[in-house]
């Protein structure tokens, strides 16, 4: 039997998708402020300290809650959804940039997925969404997401977003997988993440690919995004900000001019 509410879905669209949850009567689904897009009339929201995980924990409970979730960089407070008329009810999320919301059951998964701090879109009600510390010093400095990342506990339906396309690798015991680290989405509990140097004076100097590779020990299931929103946000500021590439032509500013910027 699972502790957390059993929730149905759909996801809709390619790369700016959204996903439906459908509500069985007094059956809630939990979200981020600001994912949410529209519902059914009777379903009803309520803003909450926390997740809602644990009702009974009282008011320093709730604080210490919402405090973890500062610390991932969310805000103090997330939404939850509820059925309270009859017969089922529907609410829609919706993704915040290009890319692909992963559907992700607990129950199959061990009872924890841990994932970067911006990755987690909504889940069924009862799902702890925590955190998660870098125990080595080197992966909490160089690993691309810091000391803290986010932790997604429980037996229900989770929702993870990622930015591009992504790849779902199931490592076998012992083998390893080397990622960029703003590439890394999320990984099961058994799998070991630490960080590597990048060898060779070129590499460091030339490569233009950073200092250090994530590497993901088996065994366990790694989800891999192929545009991190860091990486979109930095080519939008460049090319915002920077000389184009076109401008060094010999047509120069009058290409901007006919191709419309």
């Amino acid at each position: 039997m699972r502790r957390n509410h059993e929730i149905d879905y759909k996801i809709y669209g390619e790369e700016m998708q959204m996903v439906e949850i459908e509500l069985d009567p007094q059956e809630t689904a939990i979200a981020e402020s600001g994912s949410f897009m529209m519902m059914d009339q009777e379903v009803q929201m309520q803003t909450m300290f926390g997740d809602g995980s644990q009702p009974s924990q009282g008011v320093f409970g709730k604080l210490l809650s919402a405090g973890k979730r500062m610390l991932t960089g969310e805000s103090l407070f997330m939404t939850a959804f509820t059925n309270i008329g009859q017969g089922r009810k529907k609410v829609t999320f919706a993704a915040p940039y290009p890319g692909k919301i992963i559907p992700m059951d607990l129950a199959l998964m061990g009872g924890k997925v841990v994932c970067q701090k911006d990755a987690f879109l909504c889940a069924a009600k009862g799902v702890s969404v925590g955190i998660e510390w870098q125990r080595r010093l080197g992966t909490g400095l160089f690993g691309g997401e810091g000391f803290i990342m986010q932790k997604l506990e429980g037996d229900g339906l989770a929702f993870v977003h990622a930015g591009g396309f992504v790849m779902e690798k199931e490592l076998q015991p012992g083998e390893v997988l080397k990622i960029d680290t703003g590439c890394v989405v999320a990984y099961t509990q058994n799998v070991d993440f630490d960080i590597e140097f990048v060898r060779g004076v070129r590499n460091l100097v030339f490569g233009g690919e950073g200092l250090f590779f994530a590497t993901l020990r088996g065994p366990g299931k790694v989800w891999v995004q192929t545009l991190p929103i860091s990486r979109l946000a930095g080519r939008i500021i460049a090319y915002g900000t920077g000389p184009r590439k076109g401008e060094g032509s010999i047509l120069g500013g009058l290409g901007n001019l006919l191709d419309g910027d």
